[in-house]
């Protein structure tokens, strides 16, 4: 009975704690509709001038009139936001800002063709469009960020939730929630009859058990649950769900498939058999992803390959300077379908390396054990000084760009490997040949060296069953943010 009083108190100051603080979450795409409006005025007004000055002295200066700008063309970006389901309040950002890119490009085809078949194509400077695209992109994505940072670092807005289940998964799926900028939830507490993370209790409170679900839902208000009990039997789960759908708006479980490939997961329902079907999709299969993959790799490639030149030949410069010998080292690196192909990378080691690395490892009983664990020494005595910065910086990849462009490598794919590495992978191996090894991949944004060789045999495995173009893109941009920070590189 004390028990009951205890949570029914608990329950009390929650709901009071949701209704000063977090009940105004239904305004957020709201907000999200205002900052859009700001963010594609901007763009207009930032694409007209990089038009202007892009352009020689004498072109013509466009004006567009302020009903255009102020109105008529940020409403038909609106609409697409609108159609393409962008305002979701909780989503993962990288589907948030595929959803906004799919809305922009929808937007600008529908302006082109109105402005083709109303005749007015030629008074439009076709410039003027593409930065148009490009900058509205920018700014939306930017602010979105940018406002999603703000209100989730001073809670607001925050959708209130409760989970049921507070053990590993729910330790796992909390920290999958808060490490993702556009999700945005508040936890009210846990319902567990026996919970196993004892500091998430603590942390957030326990509301009660399975039974209470029913009182709890309602003396708190809370709209949205999150079930994190695999473990559960089917026919529980099911039950559970029944039994709690009637009085919340939201309901999300986790099955008991960790593990499985769900990045391009399909549910289809056979409602007269009460049956889920769950259909996984092998991107990969597919000649026309493959192409996809294959013209992202060169298109980015050659293009970054041009901007950083300057770059290149100053590193060059530097390896050349610190340790004379070849500037580019190639090493033998197994590939798509299992083949060798030389890798390639700024020398990052002193020239006699392989006759220090049998000396170093033949006085050194834990260096060797460490070697024949990872192939990697975190204590390395062949490296340089300039190539001990390289490796912090992973600027000693960059060559791996001519790679890409001959196509034995991507820019992003599972981790190059030398052939004595081929057994840790095991059947592993088969995802592994499947397509090139990439400059960056999964292990290398999440915690790269600091991982363990079975961690990255499984996030390897991984990304090739789960490949999709965005998620290429969203790696290459947080490698970018690994490599800044320079956390686990060695």
């Amino acid at each position: 009975m004390a028990k009951n009083d205890s949570s029914a108190k608990l329950c009390e100051q929650s709901l009071s704690h949701i209704e000063k603080r977090w009940q105004g979450y239904h305004w957020l795409p709201l907000v999200y509709i205002l900052a859009d409006y700001f963010s594609v005025v901007a763009a207009e007004y930032a694409a007209l001038w990089l038009r202007n000055f892009i352009l020689p002295v004498g072109a013509p200066v466009i004006e567009i009139p302020a009903t255009y700008t102020l109105v008529i063309l940020p409403a038909v970006f609106l609409v697409s936001l609108r159609l393409s389901a962008s305002y979701k309040r909780a989503v993962p950002f990288w589907k948030m800002a595929r959803s906004v890119f799919q809305a922009i490009l929808y937007a600008i085809l529908l302006i082109t063709l109105v402005l083709y078949f109303g005749k007015s194509g030629s008074d439009v400077s076709r410039l003027y469009v593409g930065l148009v695209w490009v900058s509205s992109y920018c700014f939306i994505i930017g602010v979105r960020y940018i406002l999603k940072r703000f209100l989730n670092g001073g809670n607001l807005l925050q959708i209130p939730v409760i989970f049921m289940g507070a053990g590993k998964t729910a330790k796992l799926v909390l920290k999958g929630l808060t490490s993702d900028t556009g999700y945005g939830y508040h936890v009210v507490g846990f319902i567990d009859d026996n919970p196993k993370e004892k500091e998430l209790v603590k942390q957030f409170g326990l509301l009660g058990g399975f039974a209470d679900t029913e009182r709890i839902i309602k003396e708190t208000g809370v709209q949205h649950i999150i079930i994190t009990a695999p473990g559960l039997d089917p026919s529980k789960l099911v039950e559970i769900i029944n039994r709690i759908q009637p009085i919340v708006r939201h309901i999300s479980f986790v099955p008991d498939l960790i593990g499985a490939p769900v990045g391009n997961l399909e549910v289809e329902s056979l409602f007269n058999e009460k049956i889920m079907v769950l259909k996984v999709r092998n991107n990969l299969a597919y000649f026309w992803n493959r192409v996809l993959k294959r013209a992202f790799d060169l298109v980015v490639s050659l293009v970054g390959t041009v901007a950083i030149m300057p770059l290149l030949l100053l590193l060059a410069l530097l390896v050349f300077l610190d340790d004379p010998g070849p500037v580019i080292f190639a090493h033998r690196r197994i590939g798509r379908r299992g083949k060798s192909f030389p890798c390639y990378k700024f020398r990052t080691m002193c020239v006699d390396a392989e006759e220090k690395l049998k000396q170093y490892l033949a006085e050194n009983p834990e260096a060797r054990a460490e070697w024949e664990e990872s192939y990697k020494l975190k204590d390395d005595p062949r490296i340089t000084r300039i190539g001990g910065f390289l490796r912090r910086t992973s600027l000693d990849e960059l060559p791996q760009l001519i790679n890409v462009i001959k196509g034995e490598m991507s820019l992003v794919g599972p981790r190059p490997i030398v052939s004595g590495e081929i057994p840790k992978y095991g059947e592993c191996f088969h995802d592994f040949c499947l397509v090139p090894p990439g400059i960056t991949g999964m292990w290398q944004v999440n915690g790269r060296s600091d991982t363990t060789y079975e961690e990255r045999v499984s996030m390897d495995s991984w990304y090739v069953r789960n490949w999709s173009i965005w998620i290429d893109i969203i790696y290459l941009v947080k490698t970018i943010m690994v490599v800044i920070k320079g956390k686990g590189a060695y």
